[in-house]
């Protein structure tokens, strides 16, 4: 008789975002006449840019060629791209070997299956509050024990706490962990890790010989040049840390998907030879996926040229324009709002000491504006409440606006 993998009943409830549409449904189901403002899902909303459209044309018309057709090319990627991609992190004094990188479709696949490579008695930490697929995946593969509601968190997990006393990055562990979860800019609070608190996550994962799984993603939204873009700026990462990266929020690659990891070859754990860990991912592409779309690698050849670089810096100053807008209109309420500087989350102490789902109906019903309850990304998110800046400027600007009119605090 068949059986279910068990492991995903231990998940605590249904993947946040779709319970926020059923209340957003059911409002609206109540309220048909009303506009309801979305500063919510971290979804890119602006149309792609001239350059990064023609390299994707280029790619169609490639198809429909004779001459130029392709089917089936390397899992881990076209040879261009991932040269491409090492000389991207070349201009920031980074050296990666193109074998190193392994293009995907993006970087919540990678960060999903990337634990597959690692056994399941490994000790796991994550940051608390953290983007919900990190814990959400090691649930189901089966590290950890059951949820404990009064706790809000899975039992055999290391929840390394995030506070505003600590501005949001938490210190390495302080008892023995295997793999560690780290995201900066940090999806949901938009905190930043400088080079200084990297590097202690860098050296308790030399010294326990545990993987660090650095979530890159929001790097291209760091526009303070004192802080690290990349785990490698940190000496001694190639010898401990995965990095994950996306186009997806450089360049509006959302719906199209185009992502990479690095596994670098330096990279050991206590079990493993040299060069084993890497060779261990590209046996895991190779078996599970065919590569990624050959339209989307020639967009994002398009965006790593000269010219798609800076078209796609103008579309993250958009979005931080509009984190600005945000973080100013709530800001002048009194309220206490952090983020929204370097990533284009922003992170707000509920009001008047709300639960987080309080404040999602209260923000919903006075002011017909959604966004993400904080308590949705761990135990330690409870109370706080994470807004996008991912918006056109004029629904950003309604938003704000409808906040500063409606919201009763």
């Amino acid at each position: 008789m068949v059986k279910v993998n068990s492991n995903y009943r231990k998940l605590s409830s249904g993947y946040i975002f779709p319970e926020i549409g059923r209340r957003i449904r059911l409002f609206q189901k109540n309220n048909p006449r009303v506009k309801v403002h979305r500063l919510g899902i971290g979804n890119t909303t602006e149309p792609l840019t001239p350059t990064v459209i023609a390299g994707l044309r280029e790619g169609v018309d490639r198809l429909a060629a004779k001459e130029t057709y392709s089917g089936y090319g390397d899992e881990q990627g076209e040879e261009e791209l991932r040269n491409e991609l090492a000389l991207f992190y070349k201009r920031r004094d980074v050296l990666i070997d193109p074998d190193e990188i392994f293009v995907s479709d993006g970087a919540k696949p990678d960060a999903a299956n990337i634990q597959s490579i690692f056994g399941l008695d490994n000790k796991v930490a994550f940051q608390d509050p953290a983007y919900p697929v990190y814990v959400d995946t090691n649930v189901i593969s089966g590290r950890s024990g059951d949820f404990i509601p009064r706790l809000g968190n899975y039992a055999g997990f290391v929840y390394m706490v995030c506070k505003k006393g600590n501005n949001f990055i938490p210190a390495p562990p302080d008892e023995h962990v295997d793999l560690i979860y780290l995201c900066s800019p940090n999806n949901p609070t938009g905190a930043v890790a400088t080079h200084g608190e990297l590097k202690k996550f860098v050296d308790y994962a030399r010294e326990h010989r545990a993987a660090l799984i650095f979530d890159a993603a929001y790097s291209e939204y760091i526009s303070d040049p004192g802080l690290p873009r990349s785990i490698y700026e940190i000496e001694g990462a190639k010898e401990c840390a995965i990095e994950i990266s996306s186009f997806s929020k450089t360049a509006g690659f959302t719906g199209v998907r185009l992502g990479w990891s690095i596994v670098p070859k330096k990279l050991v754990v206590e079990d493993s030879e040299p060069e084993e860990v890497h060779a261990l991912w590209f046996r895991r592409q190779t078996t599970f996926f065919n590569g990624a779309s050959n339209i989307a690698q020639r967009g994002g050849l398009a965006i790593l040229s000269e010219k798609g670089l800076k078209e796609c810096a103008g579309l993250i100053d958009y979005y931080m324009e509009n984190a600005r807008i945000i973080r100013e209109g709530l800001q002048k309420m009194g309220m206490i709002v952090y983020g929204g500087l370097n990533a284009p989350y922003l992170w707000l102490e509920a009001p008047g000491g709300l639960s987080s789902w309080d404040f999602f109906d209260k923000l919903l019903e006075e002011a017909n504006v959604v966004g993400t309850p904080g308590n949705g990304f761990g135990p330690s998110g409870e109370g706080y409440f994470r807004l996008s800046a991912f918006g056109h400027r004029e629904d950003i600007e309604e938003a704000v606006q409808s906040i500063q009119s409606g919201l009763k605090l």
